[in-house]
């Protein structure tokens, strides 16, 4: 089996509602669909949502180096030799992990559709049987914050992730009126995206927050600052995630040499895809730190992927795949059923993309054979 035609998309995802976060505010979501397509006919799909942010990768640039660089080495290739095909990928350009993504992931679909298996099949098999949804609520006055907790925990919901970093002050705020309005007995989680800078100013707010039963902060501070988060572990009891200081196995043998955090959060976009992920779960996994899959808010394609990752790993004890929930329009149909997510047992990714929904969302498209 041999890689006959890659096809690229540039494409927005419409929002129901903007996404906001310290860094940013998105009112449609930027995503590259890759489909590839073998001599015998089985179709994969894949997809990158880059952040300039975080990984330096831009929607342009994305489309551009796949197109231009990384899909012309790959045609002839057999999509099944995932190492291999990484290697190309790493010889032909140094980083672009986003870009890696949308291959690595379209070939985790054709390979579990070659061999009639789900993807997780292919990672080890099924080790959980569900995982619970943590509802994203994105930066917003104190009440407002509190009022759309209070309207989505009597949907169902009893997890919630607060996204915070623009001014502490007024995150301590935001925290405490969406604890008092939901009760002691619903997890709540907090992500600062680098908003809260040092470790001086992360530990002065944390002091402040040490009553509010918190299940973890996420990545205060900038995301270089690695010494920063072992820092704040070792002076506070609230347990602390690293999230856009994780990107590769370096960074991963850092954190986990200085102790530096009580979870990760893996994310395909920052790593390169399902394979590259896979192998900073297992470094983990050795130094017994918990593990989560995050989100860059993808469509069902990467959603997809990183569900099967999870589900796969014991050392994964939670995920934040909610994207395809929070547009209005989605190229795939990954099924949920709040508060829990479904995940297909179909070979591959298990997900159906409606070409008819790609094209219309499609700003600017390619084939390379």
């Amino acid at each position: 089996m041999k890689i006959k035609k890659i096809e690229v998309y540039a494409i927005k995802l419409p929002l129901i509602e903007p996404f906001v976060i310290s860094y940013a505010r998105y009112d449609t979501m930027p995503s590259i669909i890759t489909k590839i397509t073998t001599d015998d006919g089985i179709v994969g799909y894949g997809e990158g949502v880059p952040d300039e942010h975080v990984t330096g990768e831009t929607w342009e640039s994305t489309y551009h180096v796949l197109k231009s660089k990384i899909a012309p080495e790959l045609i002839g290739q057999n999509p099944m030799d995932i190492e291999y095909i990484h290697e190309i990928m790493d010889k032909t350009m140094y980083g672009i992990p986003t870009a890696k993504a949308a291959i690595d992931i379209a070939c985790y679909d054709i390979a579990g559709k070659k061999l009639g298996v789900p993807v997780y099949t292919l990672l080890g098999g099924r080790y959980h049987q569900n995982f619970s949804l943590t509802k994203v609520l994105s930066i917003d006055s104190p009440k407002r914050m509190a009022d759309e907790a209070e309207k989505y925990l009597n949907e169902g919901y009893t997890s919630f992730k607060l996204k915070v970093g623009t001014d502490p002050m007024e995150d301590v705020k935001r925290i405490r009126a969406v604890r008092e309005r939901v009760g002691e007995e619903v997890s709540i989680r907090i992500n600062v995206n680098q908003g809260w800078k040092t470790s001086a100013a992360s530990l002065k707010v944390l002091r402040m927050l040490e009553d509010m039963f918190l299940e973890w902060i996420e990545q205060p501070v900038v995301a270089d600052n690695i010494d920063g988060m072992a820092e704040i572990k070792s002076k506070t009891t609230v347990p602390l995630m690293i999230d856009e200081g994780l990107h590769g196995p370096k960074t991963m043998r850092e954190i986990i040499a200085k102790r530096a955090a009580d979870k990760v959060n893996i994310k395909l976009m920052k790593c390169g895809g399902i394979y590259p992920a896979l192998k900073l779960a297992h470094m983990a996994e050795m130094a017994a730190i918990e593990c989560q899959v995050g989100s860059m808010v993808e469509s069902s394609v990467a959603s997809a992927a990183g569900l099967h990752l999870a589900f796969s790993k014991k050392i994964i004890t939670s995920m934040e795949l909610t994207g395809p929930l929070k547009f209005s329009k989605d190229i795939g149909n990954l099924k949920y059923d709040v508060p829990y997510v479904k995940l297909s047992n179909k070979p591959g990714l298990g997900v159906d993309v409606d070409e008819s929904i790609l094209k219309e969302l499609t700003f600017v498209s390619d084939q390379i054979v």
